[in-house]
């Protein structure tokens, strides 16, 4: 699979490591000289200097060969602007984009932007929550904030630790997927125990989230 990141930043490096490690081909665009540079010490993708709004920086980076562009720059406008270009013009089946602002979310849709995702939208989500964001190390949205997957240190303090996983009554829609301890991934079952500084990788629905964090706490702030 070819994709094209537009953007910098925490996600791009997460997106461009986690796609490489998949054996996908990877290209990141970049307005930004010297980050370029920096992205091409980091990861065995295909860099490209530019304006990715720019229909001949995106041709530059592959796009009329690509199966997915993603749009993760801080301005809406040239989020939808890259998408645009990428579906319209050079017939890219899937556009993914960030938005900073949430009224432009069905914007994004209605102009044919298959994904958009809004930060700001999961951030109040559990601020209304009362979840303490401190206690989630990554919090990634899926299908639009339909579902996050979270992944949660385990502290010596919280009482799930030395339980076994079919002791521990998580919310209906949530479940937890992988546990990471001692930088190997555990698929866990019934009789896994849970230790301290174990990695919980947990997938739920937005709406328990702050109920998965109190059963593994014990509170919920």
């Amino acid at each position: 699979m070819n994709i094209i990141i537009v953007g910098g930043g925490k996600e791009v490096h997460f997106l461009a490591k986690s796609f490489i490690s998949k054996g996908y081909n990877v290209t990141i665009v970049n307005n930004d000289e010297e980050y370029c540079k920096k992205l091409a010490r980091m990861h065995r993708a295909d860099i490209v200097y530019g304006d990715g709004t720019k229909p001949y920086i995106l041709e530059d980076a592959g796009v009329a060969y690509s199966d997915m562009v993603i749009a993760l720059t801080p301005k809406d406008p040239d989020n939808l602007v890259i998408c645009q270009i990428a579906e319209k013009i050079y017939k890219v089946k899937r556009t993914f984009a960030i938005v900073n602002d949430p009224k432009n979310i069905e914007i994004f849709k209605k102009l044919g932007v298959d994904t958009v995702i809004s930060t700001s939208n999961i951030i109040s989500s559990l601020i209304e929550q009362k979840v303490s964001i401190d206690d989630i190390n990554n919090l990634i949205p899926i299908e639009e904030g339909k579902l996050a997957i979270m992944e949660i240190e385990m502290n010596k303090e919280y009482p799930i630790i030395s339980k076994k996983l079919s002791e521990i009554s998580l919310p209906k829609d949530s479940i937890v997927g992988c546990i990471i301890r001692n930088n190997t991934a555990i698929i866990p079952r019934g009789d896994t125990d849970i230790k301290e500084e174990d990695k919980l990788i947990i997938l739920s629905l937005p709406m328990v989230q702050s109920d998965v964090l109190k059963t593994i706490r014990g509170r919920v702030d």
